[in-house]
């Protein structure tokens, strides 16, 4: 991870869960990790909660208030760091959620609420980020976007069968972004892990305390953390290397 030592990350999703632990993950590294999501100030106490931890030799952490579904706010956000710091070097595009919505019973609202933060924020905050990069004649950038085992395989559980097909999306859309930069002549590389369940406030919003308990409980999950160190093996692969994608899924799980 030394030639990301003094670097710039953004993460997105970043107040808690996944997106917590990558950003400091990134600081402890030594990057300049700007971290966003709707809720500031759970931002600002995972700011004050890396500076107090950090090293001598750790990076930094900068809280933006950023809803990844509005492009005005996106393209803000990225004003804001090249101001700041001229661009970003990698983007983690973390941000996303499920909602309860059966394919056949589900609601609309919470059908486009899935794609505009899965799919089509994802989508923007990699535009705007390889566009940085490439202003800035950055050619070994980074992105890397946070799917799931649901982007892999359909599930029988009906509540999730359209995230898994936004999660399919972003599978598709990691390989797309590759052969683009790939015809550009360009080094950026592009990665994807694929998590199965984590232990994050993921499933509690999804379904609720006691059923996203009742699912904890039923075997030893991946952590946060776990994630956040396929992160950053991701980025610390030789410049030459693409570590395309990973699939984690606990030991104990039947999926």
């Amino acid at each position: 991870m030394e030639r990301w030592v003094g670097r710039v990350a953004l993460v997105t999703g970043a107040s808690s869960g996944i997106g917590s632990a990558v950003s400091k993950s990134l600081v402890a590294a030594g990057m300049k990790v700007y971290g966003c999501a709707r809720n500031l100030e759970k931002l600002e106490e995972l700011g004050t909660e890396i500076g107090s931890g950090a090293g001598a030799c750790a990076g930094s952490f900068v809280a933006l208030q950023c809803d990844v579904t509005e492009e005005d706010d996106v393209k803000r956000m990225f004003r804001t760091i090249k101001d700041a710091d001229k661009g970003v070097d990698v983007c983690v595009n973390n941000a996303g959620l499920s909602h309860a919505a059966p394919l056949l019973s589900g609601s609309t609202e919470q059908w486009r609420n899935m794609l505009e933060v899965n799919v089509i924020g994802l989508s923007i905050c990699t535009r705007e980020a390889v566009q940085s990069m490439r202003n800035r004649k950055v050619d070994d950038g980074h992105v890397i976007n946070i799917c799931s085992m649901s982007g892999h395989r359909v599930i029988k559980s009906s509540n999730v069968h359209f995230y898994a097909a936004t999660k399919h999306a972003v599978k598709a859309l990691t390989e797309g972004v590759r052969n683009e930069l790939r015809d550009m002549k360009s080094h950026i590389r592009i990665s994807e892990i694929s998590p199965g369940i984590v232990e994050t406030e993921f499933a509690v919003r999804m379904s609720g305390e006691k059923a996203a308990q009742r699912m904890y409980s039923s075997i030893e999950c991946l952590q946060a953390s776990d994630i956040a160190d396929a992160v950053v093996y991701s980025l610390a692969a030789p410049a030459h290397v693409q570590i395309h994608d990973i699939l984690m899924r606990p030991v104990e799980s039947a999926n």
